[in-house]
């Protein structure tokens, strides 16, 4: 089970951890249950540069949409 690390940040609160999932898909809807509009995520798994991406919205029925965040670097 690969374990990801990542990091959600808001205009105030930066939040650090890590997250044992069978698939990335199942690690962005864990982590998406915590998150509202407008936060940014990094996530990644160790000997990798994370991924960035910023949460736009949510759908109908509980889905949440991510957006990469092309032209920023992550951290």
């Amino acid at each position: 089970m690969p374990r990801y690390q990542f990091s959600i940040s808001t205009d105030d609160v930066r939040e650090v951890g890590t997250i044992h999932c069978d698939s990335f898909a199942e690690a962005l809807t864990t982590i998406s249950e915590k998150t509202a509009e407008g936060a940014t995520l990094e996530i990644g798994v160790d000997g990798f540069p994370p991924a960035r991406y910023e949460r736009v919205f949510t759908l109908r029925g509980g889905l949440f949409a991510w957006m990469p965040s092309a032209g920023k670097l992550a951290a």
